[in-house]
């Protein structure tokens, strides 16, 4: 990372559907789901009511967060999620070149926390210390991601 910059995304939204579990060429699990966040406002002048829906999609690298994504959130579950933003290229079927942003949790910096209450939760065991990734997890998964992400992957250092 160079100094003086900052990648990172906070974003707290609901699950459109329920999360997608792959797993990835070197045989590692990995979760990526969509978040909608809305922003709703009353125009001063019309007193018209409006809303504004924007769609974020996330992908998970880290283990522990991905067991957690897989046992209890689901689709319209409420999380708090932290990340770096990564945009790839990738060619569609008819050849084009596509580009898709992503915020991407792979790194000691990226959280994930569900919001929706306890007792919704199927599992007694809820802790919210385990949704973030810890740096021994992060120095042992760093380079087992599929290629096109672990290309854009650098070492990382905290910025302060």
């Amino acid at each position: 990372m160079s100094s003086g910059t900052i990648n990172k995304v906070i974003l707290v939204g609901n699950l459109g559907k329920d999360p997608e579990i792959r797993t990835t060429q070197n045989g590692k699990e990995m979760a990526s789901f969509s978040i909608a966040t809305s922003e709703s406002w009353t125009d001063k002048f019309s007193g018209t009511r409006s809303e504004k829906t924007e769609w974020h999609n996330i992908v998970i690298f880290s283990e522990g967060l991905v067991k957690i994504v897989k046992d209890f959130a689901r689709k319209g579950s409420k999380v708090y999620v932290e990340g770096s933003l990564r945009t790839r290229k990738w060619t569609d079927q008819n050849g084009s070149e596509r580009y898709t942003t992503e915020v991407v949790l792979y790194n000691f910096n990226s959280a994930l926390t569900l919001l929706d209450s306890r007792n919704s939760m199927s599992n007694s065991d809820y802790k919210p210390s385990e949704y973030k990734q810890n740096e021994t997890e992060q120095k042992d998964k760093h380079g087992s991601f599929d290629n096109d992400i672990k290309d854009e992957l650098i070492d990382d250092e905290i910025p302060f």
